[in-house]
């Protein structure tokens, strides 16, 4: 698998907790968008571990092309 899984046309969005981590699906293939569940085994994709500084919302990429990731840089809008 070369190319990373269309999951969604939109970010998803998280409230999130200062200092904790969060593993992001690189591969798209997860059924716990936007987190991990261990379905990337086999595909050459590894999750994407992110801390987050403080506490709030922000905006996982879904469509898996951001040039941020694994927050959203709106990639999704080009198509």
């Amino acid at each position: 698998m070369t190319e990373a899984v269309r999951a969604a046309d939109t970010p998803f969005p998280v409230d999130v907790e200062a200092g904790k981590s969060y593993w992001w699906c690189a591969c798209g293939r997860s059924r716990s968008q936007p987190f991990c569940d261990g379905s990337h085994k086999g595909t050459g994709f590894e999750p994407l571990a992110w801390v987050a500084q403080e506490s709030g919302r922000v905006w996982f990429c879904g469509c898996k092309q951001t040039a941020g990731a694994p927050l959203c840089d709106g990639s999704h809008k080009k198509g």
